[in-house]
């Protein structure tokens, strides 16, 4: 019988949980499970990639002809297609589980599930429940979907402790964490090099952050921080901002403003991240809300100190004073602070590296997380009621 399983998410355009599938679909699809992905609204760009591994990714019908539709009209008509669509492909796919990422796929996906025998419903959370705010009545319907799901999944202990709060039963609540391909880590070009084909100078103290620019990211607190600091920082000293999004022409403007236009450096979304990571001195995440950031992970694994704020699933990556600092969250003070503190001490910066790199390696590795998804799904299709709690390690 076929062990096939649907993954469903909104798009597969860049992002934290996109990524994440796209890191444990292929190793998943190399085991004895068979993976296929469903998109609510169209497939995005990270589809191909899974493509040319033998994973099917799935749109809803005429997706490219609604996104050219004016936004208020695509809205109308995308919501009966995703639902119509996905229904179609459980009918004609017949999948054992359905696993949802992110609250639109779990909503719509969770619902339109019910409608067809399934041998596993899945949910997975991955950040802390912000989102709901203004939107009870859409919280209210999560919460009658937890009940009715075999197995809800957060990726930190903040959001797991959450769940519990909802009221899910700790024998389907579980915790899997990100996990990093330390591979790509492994055989970068020389430092050096990497500094060169970036433009940076060869003595320049590198900063990175790895954060779609969302007001939530936390941008503003870094420019913030930087400036109070500025004269204290070597003279080449330099912040490279990656990512995308709507809100980034706000942070250049606030960058020019402070007169930090010649230090910041905006490369966009980039999948070149661990040659970036591999040329800098130390990683930021300053946002004021997480579930557990594949950005801190990456920085980790790329051997440097993680300067990171106090939420969600950051302290559990980030030990104090070990491989990184941990500072508040919405106080450029405290983060000006760390951040000048690193700047000042390289021999620390190295210790600490060294130290996340090993971290990354013991907990946090790709191996160890797509062992857990794979062990989790053969204990649903194996019908083991002792599944969920033994096998993900609920609030370890």
């Amino acid at each position: 019988m076929t062990r096939s399983i649907l993954f469903v998410i909104g798009d597969l355009d860049v992002g934290g949980a996109e990524r994440h599938l796209l890191q444990i679909l292929p190793p998943l699809a190399r085991g004895n499970l068979s993976p296929a992905v469903y998109t609510l609204t169209h497939k995005g760009e990270l589809a191909p990639l899974l493509e040319q591994q033998g994973i099917r990714v799935i749109a809803p019908p005429l997706s490219l002809l609604t996104r050219r539709l004016p936004r208020n009209v695509r809205r109308l008509v995308s919501l009966p297609l995703s639902f119509a669509g996905l229904l179609f492909a459980l009918l004609r796919n017949r999948p054992r589980i359905v696993h949802f990422f992110l609250p639109a796929a779990y909503l719509l996906g969770g619902l339109t599930s019910l409608l067809v025998p399934l041998d596993g419903r899945v949910m997975s959370r991955r950040s802390l429940r912000d989102y709901q705010s203004g939107h009870q009545f859409l919280a209210k319907i999560e919460r009658w979907l937890h009940r009715r799901m075999t197995a809800c999944l957060g990726n930190s202990k903040a959001v797991v402790e959450q769940l519990a709060e909802e009221g899910i039963p700790g024998d389907r609540l579980g915790l899997i964490y990100n996990g990093i391909d330390i591979n790509l880590y492994c055989s970068l070009p020389d430092r050096a090099d990497l500094r060169q084909s970036l433009g940076l100078e060869k003595e320049a103290l590198i900063m990175v952050m790895v954060a779609n620019f969302i007001p939530y990211k936390g941008h503003e607190d870094l420019l913030q921080a930087l400036s109070s600091i500025r004269l204290e920082l070597p003279p080449s000293w330099v912040v490279l901002l990656v990512g995308g999004g709507t809100h980034e022409g706000i942070i250049r403007n606030h960058a020019n403003a402070q007169g930090l236009a010649q230090h910041v450096r905006h490369l966009g979304a980039r999948s070149d991240i661990p040659q970036i990571l591999a040329a800098a001195d130390m990683g930021i995440l300053c946002s004021h809300q997480e579930g557990f950031s594949n950005s801190v992970l990456e920085g980790m694994a790329a051997g440097l100190p993680m300067v990171v704020t106090d939420v969600g699933g950051n302290p559990e990556a980030v030990i104090d004073g070990e491989n990184g600092l941990v500072v508040p969250p919405k106080a450029p003070g405290a983060l000006a602070a760390a951040l000048l503190s690193l700047a000042r001490d390289g021999d620390r910066r190295r210790q600490m590296g060294v130290a996340g790199q090993r971290r990354v390696e013991a907990q946090f590795s790709n191996n160890i997380c797509v062992a857990k998804y794979a062990a989790l799904y053969d204990g649903l299709l194996g019908k083991r009621a002792s599944s969920v709690p033994d096998l993900i390690e609920p609030g370890a």
